[in-house]
């Protein structure tokens, strides 16, 4: 059996690591992609999360729409894993509403910021997706977050960052879905602008996270801008030819019951789809 710091990798661990299981080098490239050994300490029952995370997720001024997601949607565990912590500088790429932004303004806090990267694409073609960004960047309980419209190939200011997260979206910018796409090139080539940006924009040993909506193993990027989906191997291609290490990937957001074969917005698995949580560090 694999070890962990000394001794046998847990029992019921979500996480897959290459870093932490004590294997060889020629072991770990030979272990890749499968079940390596279950680590680090947040990654399994019975591990308190930390009170930061609980209580940013807790934050009653975080709207009912969101909190109700919060049981499929994991925020503490995620963000636990992640390791975003007080005074980190976060780059929440593609964010939505803002489920995770108002999150990581509370665990980042008064030291800390939060910048709300929205792609030029979708600020020219849907000005009002800004809204909802726009509102939480003026909102007192969130004073420490930022809107900022850029291109995917810029992220902000070299080695200015702690963590780059993206949630739910690679595979959009990835398929050329509508208003991620960019005219006159290709999705692959803008993720990987993206994935060059992040590693340009972290400090060293930052980290860059993805999560997203799995698709068939072995499809790559065909379910992209069909099924909303995207397979992690092709990610993790993308993402370490950018330079970073995949540091690790967990389960926690795992569906076996999802057949990969049908569109995320479907009745039957909308909410409840198979998904991949990805964690990269760019190196020191």
């Amino acid at each position: 059996m694999a070890k962990w710091n000394g001794s046998a990798c847990p029992e019921g661990a979500t996480w897959i690591t290459q870093r932490n299981c004590g294997v060889s080098g020629l072991m770990k490239k030979a272990l890749f992609g499968l079940s390596l050994c279950a680590a680090t300490a947040m990654a399994y029952a019975g591990m308190s999360l930390p009170t930061y995370v609980t209580g940013a997720v807790a934050d009653s001024a975080r709207p009912l729409a969101d909190t109700q997601l919060d049981a499929s949607r994991k925020p503490a565990e995620l963000v636990a894993l992640a390791g975003i912590k007080p005074g980190d500088k976060v780059a929440d790429v593609m964010p939505g509403g803002g489920y995770f932004t108002r999150i990581f303004s509370k665990v980042v806090g008064p030291r800390g910021h939060v910048y709300a990267v929205v792609p030029q694409s979708i600020a020219a073609a849907r000005p009002k997706a800004l809204e909802p960004i726009k509102a939480i960047a003026t909102d007192m309980n969130y004073h420490n977050t930022s809107l900022v419209v850029l291109p995917y190939d810029q992220l902000g200011a070299p080695s200015s960052l702690d963590v780059v997260w993206t949630s739910q979206n690679y595979h959009d910018v990835y398929g050329q879905v509508t208003v991620f796409a960019v005219q006159g090139n290709s999705g692959p080539d803008e993720t990987a602008k993206l994935d060059a940006a992040a590693f340009k924009a972290l400090k060293p040993g930052g980290v860059f996270m993805v999560v997203d909506h799995a698709a068939e193993p072995g499809s790559g990027g065909r379910d992209a801008g069909t099924l909303h989906r995207i397979d992690p191997a092709t990610v993790i291609t993308q993402v370490q030819a950018a330079g970073f290490v995949l540091e690790a990937r967990s389960d926690l957001l795992r569906n076996p019951q999802d057949a990969h074969d049908k569109i995320i917005f479907a009745p039957e698995i909308k909410g409840r789809t198979d998904k991949f949580v990805l964690k990269f560090r760019k190196p020191q």
